[in-house]
């Protein structure tokens, strides 16, 4: 178990696991991918067509893959570096420490869990590892510390905390049974049970879609206490605190606990950044048209096309195509993966691109913020003993101070190893964005030194701290899409844009991905998913089709399409 508060209805092996199977549009994935089959072919007459891909991240690359397979030229841009929020660094200045240079972070994302299945048939295809990532009071965590109000709480597990925690827990428990269905869900998603899935969800989106996370939690009789959606919010579920998502729809929170997205995590030793990466070198064994041995990096000649500066339709309702180099190209389709606000600002685009209803769905799109400091250390010293209580000298550590959450990742005894001293979401995170590394070390240094006051870590640091603020990234201007009250119908839009038979004849070819518009924002199982629309939606327009056997998210997209609230 990895959360503070645990997830309602515990998993066992009697039971079918739980995936990222809905709830929204109950398609799987996993399964598509998995069919011998494959995902579909187009005719001869295309095979070699340039498709455009705009962003490299790992949305575009598995888009870019699986086009490739298929017979097509994919035409990657890549306005930074290939991975996109998938970005493992190393540290400078730890070279002279044993093993220290193989020492990285993880800047976006770190944690994966076992539900998302698509990502998981990506990482086993390139043959990469997991371990369990330490969250807290994870199995794979020594010990978690919660320090609320200047009181500190040491536990191993979740009994070991006061009452209040248990009782915490309860609580939202009861509110989700009572506000949510979520035994019903829980089961109907275990089971596949696409009818079961759809009905529930429709009456909740109906419901609720006009619902702040923090209001479903007041509407409770559960948690009709202050003091505990306070410690609810400080400490949370699953990876920590959880009130810098309260202003956000409880959609998005009901995603998240309905799938276990939040339970379980993995992490990709190694980094994460590799997989897009491996993908990018991959030389598929089964490919139609390339000869054996054709990878996207060879179709590139080892690198991407730089960042795209113009979009715009032309003749034949193609879409044209510049980049930084002063490039111009025209394509028949193109995938657009990067964050959407990027059609806002960093690409001059042609209103036509899209009908106005989508471009609206772009404008609202709301981006949480997020911010991450890293420090290289000697060894992991935090699994000494204290001398007076036996207890471990530091811990995973849950605060309300500014460090918020502190992770500890160690690579074996006495091995250089890893803190994250601090990673923090919107308001918390912007309250660091005016310092650089060493100024936001130094403050963390000095809340950390309040919790553990016997702890001297700065004598461990062997490195320069690395930090990033996704929000003051020049392409991607946030971490991840979160829906605030009143966005389903945006979402929807964005989301459903692959099935564009159902737009105007000028509106189509140019396809949205990644994992801003899939369901399940920040999560990269939802990037491999629209990518998959994409892919299909792609080999639709071309005249392609899938193998009766596997029929793609396209083909059944009447019998499991979306919710469609009203529009007056």
């Amino acid at each position: 178990m990895t959360s503070t508060v645990p997830p309602a209805v515990p998993h066992t092996d009697a039971q079918p696991p739980i995936t990222m199977f809905g709830p929204d549009f109950p398609y799987a994935y996993d399964d598509f991918l998995a069919h011998p089959a494959g995902l579909g072919q187009i005719p001869a007459t295309e095979h070699g067509t340039e498709v455009a891909i705009v962003g490299g991240g790992l949305s575009g690359i598995v888009t870019a893959y699986e086009l490739m397979k298929m017979g097509l030229k994919p035409v990657v841009y890549e306005a930074d570096q290939i991975g996109g929020r998938l970005r493992t660094v190393g540290f400078e200045g730890c070279s002279s420490h044993g093993g220290a240079d193989e020492l990285n972070c993880e800047l976006g994302a770190m944690r994966f869990p076992p539900s998302s299945t698509a990502l998981q048939h990506y990482i086993d295809l390139v043959g990469l590892a997991t371990t369990p990532f330490p969250n807290p009071l994870a199995e794979a965590t020594p010990s978690t510390v919660v320090d609320l109000k200047g009181e500190s709480h040491y536990a191993e597990t979740l009994d070991d905390l006061p009452a209040v925690y248990r009782q915490v827990a309860e609580a939202w428990n009861a509110c989700l049974e009572e506000g949510a269905d979520f035994s019903d869900m829980n089961q109907a998603m275990r089971e596949r049970d696409v009818p079961r899935i759809r009905e529930i969800w429709a009456k909740l989106v109906e419901k609720l879609d006009n619902q702040t996370f923090y209001g479903f939690l007041c509407d409770s009789t559960a948690f009709t206490s202050f003091r505990h959606r306070e410690i609810f919010g400080q400490v949370g579920f699953g990876t920590g605190g959880w009130d810098t998502d309260f202003p956000n729809s409880i959609l998005e929170i009901l995603r998240v606990v309905y799938t276990e997205a939040d339970d379980h995590h993995r992490g990709i030793v190694g980094g994460s950044q590799q997989l897009p990466l491996r993908l990018w070198e991959r030389e598929p064994q089964k490919i139609v048209h390339w000869a054996p041995g054709t990878s996207l990096s060879t179709l590139h000649d080892g690198a991407p096309r730089p960042a795209v500066t113009r979009l715009h339709r032309t003749a034949g309702n193609r879409i044209t195509v510049t980049d930084a180099s002063g490039d111009i190209r025209s394509f028949k389709a193109v995938v657009f993966t990067a964050q959407s606000w990027m059609l806002l600002s960093k690409i001059a685009c042609d209103d036509e691109l899209f009908p106005i209803d989508h471009w609206t769905a772009i404008e609202r799109t709301h981006y949480m913020e997020s911010s991450k400091l890293f420090v290289p250390v000697d060894r992991p010293f935090w699994l000494d003993k204290d001398e007076d209580t036996g207890r471990d000298v530091m811990s995973m550590t849950l605060t309300d101070r500014m460090t918020r959450g502190t992770y500890l990742l160690d690579n074996g005894p006495d091995k250089p190893a890893v803190i994250c001293l601090s990673y923090t979401w919107c308001d918390d995170s912007l309250k660091w964005l005016p310092l650089d590394a060493n100024e936001r070390m130094e403050v963390m240094l000095k809340s950390l030194g309040e919790i553990y006051p016997k702890v001297d870590i700065r004598k461990h640091i062997i490195g320069n701290p690395v930090t990033v603020s996704w929000e003051n990234e020049p392409y991607f201007m946030g971490a991840f899409k979160a829906n605030l009250p009143g966005h389903y119908r945006y979402q929807r839009r964005l989301f459903t844009h692959f099935m564009q038979d159902r737009l105007p004849e000028d509106k189509r070819g140019i396809f949205l991905a990644g994992d801003d518009i899939s369901w399940t924002a920040g999560w990269a199982e939802g990037a491999i998913q629209t990518a998959l629309n994409a892919v299909w939606g792609v080999m639709h327009q071309l005249g392609g089709a899938t193998d009766p056997t596997n029929p793609g998210p396209g083909d059944v997209y009447d019998e499991i399409a979306p919710v469609e609230l009203p529009e007056d």
